[in-house]
């Protein structure tokens, strides 16, 4: 579908299509005021697959979350299967979060794809994304989608498209998807069935969550553990709650406390302004059932259950969030030191910790790192197997996902959840913790410590500066950031002949501060933002202070980070 340049004339066409009444309404009031501005940002282009699939705002336009957008997104997608696949194809999963608008979403969805002559099989009510994903591959399913916007604001929904081998898609298959959406018509003129949900083509998953339930190992064998310690657990209003809870009772854990207040799924998220549990304050109230109960443990899932969040008590009554690298870590020796594969391979991405590679160097595992975002972990993963390197063990990324169970293709909050509590209650057999294990490993590959720091620019103009300060990145090289010397540049837009396919081109800048560590600056694939990652080494010495050493390489690395900002062309930002 074709729209004009001028944003006003795209504007008209599209509400002229819009088959939503209150998107089309509100598309024609922005006309009538003559909000060009907003209509420029709105109808600028459309959204395209990023690291998770597309994600917008839901309003009106083409370049945002609505019905229409749904509609033609899932018409190209059904397109393109029965371009690819033969009459023998298997079914599409389609799954849904508790978002306000993700049923009606899921309801287009549905109907297209039937429409299409595809057969449908959808979770019931609200679904998990790894659930999902499980249910792709234990249905042999040619696609499944997730209507999901995972950790973003309320105002936000996405789409996420997993391929035939069960993980989410990456060239060319995102590029051959996106060109078949451009040939869709408009919205209004895609075929739909009347009623989705009870057309032959379409079923239900009669028992999604038990299935998923029963297949997740109980507990991890030969591992002694103790399973009186108390679990708070959140799961931010979303939609983890049925299922996090009874995973963690089947490993046999008694007394896990959930956050009354924030455990019924609510697309509202009415006791958090931004439903992710890395940002400040989210997890407070789990902090304060903590406190209150005395508590050895504080586990948090984001809405759509495939991230996971851990919280532990210091002296002093304290509750501190883990990092999303710190959990990787943890999981990944933990899991190494049981032995739960042969030849294990574990992973992580391009923007987390190269501590990683230590452990798993220590443990005689085999380690690589991946572009951002797991779809790239999964399509290593099966290549590795595929070339005999080994077998899947573990991947992360810093933004606190993991996967640890084979079963789903995707990061997976629920069955990380499970086993992060085994390992602190195998840590408390000893009388130990999960901080003594932090720090045993600290005196054995170092203190490393990251820092994040985010350039947000958002609307048109924004994504432009994003992409001009990309683009100057290429062009000169700093001889130091944040007093750190800058000792060698990879840029991963070039030469992606030299590297496996999931390190292939993209926008990312890697620069190494030595045996310090490195900095990396990429264009978030989701948000209007230019991220800066910064992960420095320290030595741990007999007697040293662990809290007191990761805060000095805190300080170094937000400095380290401020300066790239600097460099980029944000100035004090």
């Amino acid at each position: 579908m074709e729209l004009p340049n001028d944003p006003i004339d795209a504007a008209r066409v599209w509400a002229a299509h819009d088959p939503d009444p209150h998107t089309r309404a509100e598309l024609e009031a922005l006309i009538d005021a003559g909000a060009v501005d907003d209509l420029a940002d709105r109808m600028d282009g459309t959204l395209t697959f990023g690291t998770a699939g597309l994600r917008g705002v839901v309003e009106a336009g083409s370049n945002r979350m609505n019905r229409a957008v749904v509609i033609r997104t899932t018409r190209g997608v059904a397109d393109h299967l029965l371009a690819t696949t033969g009459p023998d194809r298997g079914p599409v999963v389609v799954g849904r979060d508790a978002r306000l608008s993700s049923q009606a979403f899921m309801e287009d969805t549905i109907a297209v794809l039937a429409a299409a002559g595809l057969d449908v099989v959808y979770g019931p009510g609200t679904t998990p994304t790894p659930g999902v994903a499980f249910a792709a591959r234990e249905l042999g399913a040619v696609a499944a989608i997730v209507i999901t916007a995972s950790h973003n604001p309320p105002e936000y929904n996405g789409y996420k498209v997993y391929a035939a081998n069960h993980v989410q898609i990456i060239p060319p298959t995102d590029r051959e998807i996106a060109d078949a959406i451009a040939e869709v018509g408009p919205a209004d003129e895609v075929p739909r069935v009347d009623d989705p949900f009870e057309h032959p083509l379409v079923r239900p998953i009669p028992n999604l969550r038990g299935d998923y339930l029963s297949a997740l190992p109980a507990a991890l064998v030969g591992v002694t553990v103790d399973r009186s310690m108390k679990v708070v657990y959140t799961p931010l209003h979303g939609v983890g709650g049925p299922y996090t809870t009874v995973a963690l009772e089947r490993a046999g854990f008694r007394s896990v406390y959930p956050v009354a207040r924030q455990f019924e799924a609510d697309g509202r998220f009415p006791t958090v302004s931004f439903p992710n549990p890395e940002e400040p304050g989210a997890l407070d109230l789990a902090h304060e059932l903590a406190a209150a109960i005395d508590a050895d443990i504080v586990l948090a899932n984001d809405p759509d259950v495939d991230r996971l969040a851990v919280s532990l008590p210091e002296p002093g009554g304290v509750w501190r969030p883990l990092t999303g690298d710190q959990i990787g870590v943890l999981l990944a020796d933990f899991l190494l030191e049981h032995g739960t594969v042969d030849r294990p391979i574990v992973l992580n991405t391009v923007v987390s910790s190269p501590m990683l590679a230590s452990v798993a160097e220590a443990a005689g595992a085999f380690y690589d790192r991946t572009l951002t975002g797991f779809k790239w972990i999964w399509n290593a993963a099966l290549a590795l197997e595929a070339e005999g390197k080994g077998n899947f063990l573990l991947g992360y990324e810093e933004a606190i996902g993991y996967s640890v169970w084979p079963r789903v293709r995707d990061k997976d909050g629920i069955s990380a959840a499970a086993v992060f509590a085994q390992m602190a209650g195998h840590e408390m057999v000893a009388g130990g913790s999960v901080w003594r294990r932090l720090e045993r490993l600290y005196r054995l590959h170092g203190v490393w410590v990251s820092a994040h720091h985010n350039i947000v620019r958002p609307g048109r103009e924004g994504r432009g500066e994003i992409d001009a300060a990309m683009d100057r990145l290429g062009d000169r090289i700093p001889a130091e950031l944040g007093g750190l010397p800058v000792t060698a540049v990879t840029d991963y837009r070039l030469n992606a002949d030299r590297r496996p396919f999931y390190l292939g081109a993209t926008p990312l800048v890697e620069y190494t501060l030595g045996d310090r560590g490195r900095a990396l600056i990429r264009p978030s694939g989701t948000e209007p933002k230019l991220k800066i990652y910064v992960d420095l080494r320290g030595e741990l010495g007999s007697g040293a202070d662990r809290a007191g050493v990761e805060e000095e390489l805190r300080m170094s690395a937000r400095r380290v980070a401020v300066a790239l900002a600097a460099f980029a062309g944000f100035e004090g930002s």
